[in-house]
């Protein structure tokens, strides 16, 4: 089994980690493939970020995607995780709705701690995309980018006990997701220090990609996720065309 790891963004010590902690959580029959895009921005912090990423995390899925079995999408905003599924057949899991559904399973509501508060609202919004609002204590935000939780990792394990714990204490959370692919591998630590479970997105997102296909599932192609309808896309590479006819639910 092969299973691609798309870090939608462009800094490469994060997408490494990516790679080592999909790996870990993985059997030791799969192969995880970690990638970044050739273009895009080197963090995801805002809307605008999350935007420029999709074409990249696309083009990775799309240009080979023959050769995977289930591809992860490595950001806990689970950038364009519907026009994902649209141009394949196999599994895309997002973290955000990996580390989410597992959460779910584990305590009755959980909190995300995650990074900058400008990226509260898109992390609000992708709770709310995923259907768990309603077991969502709440959006915990630190002082972290994207970056320092790769590069100041003591740091960064500082400033998400004390956001984990106020969740713990005021919000009533009963488990903490952890809201950033650059936060795989911090799991443990914190755990030791919190009376809940602490879930490793990338980490949750790896063992449900490789479950789907253990279970033989493939992506519903009757309505939604089928793929695009053929017409002239300019200015980008030829993965982005799409030339056969979609098929509709009647055909």
């Amino acid at each position: 089994m092969r299973i691609k790891a798309i870090n939608p963004n462009t800094t490469l010590e994060m997408t490494e980690n990516i790679g080592k902690v999909a790996d870990r959580y993985t059997s030791d029959e799969v192969e995880v493939v970690a990638v970044s895009p050739e273009r895009g921005p080197i963090s995801i912090e805002s809307y605008y970020d999350d935007y420029l990423a999709i074409p990249g995390l696309l083009e990775e899925i799309r240009k080979d995607e023959g050769d995977f079995d289930a591809f992860i999408n490595a950001c806990w905003g689970d950038p364009g995780i519907d026009a994902c599924r649209e141009v394949t057949e196999k599994p895309v899991v997002g973290i955000a709705e990996g580390s989410m559904y597992v959460a779910n399973m584990l305590g009755a509501r959980f909190s995300v701690a995650t990074i900058l508060p400008r990226a509260k609202d898109l992390i609000e919004e992708t709770v709310l995309t995923t259907g768990l609002a309603s077991k969502c204590a709440s959006v915990r935000c630190t002082d972290l980018t994207v970056v320092e939780t790769e590069t100041a990792r003591d740091a960064a394990v500082e400033a998400l006990l004390e956001a984990s714990t106020l969740a713990v204490e005021e919000d009533g959370a009963e488990a903490i997701c952890l809201g950033c692919a650059g936060m795989g591998g911090l799991d443990e630590e914190l755990e030791k220090a919190l009376p809940v479970p602490v879930i490793d997105s990338v980490g949750a997102a790896a063992v449900l990609a490789e479950g789907l296909v253990r279970l033989g599932k493939s992506t519903s192609k009757v309505m939604t996720y089928k793929p695009p309808e053929p017409k002239e896309i300019k200015g980008y590479p030829d993965v982005f065309q799409f030339t056969e006819h979609a098929p509709s639910a009647d055909d």
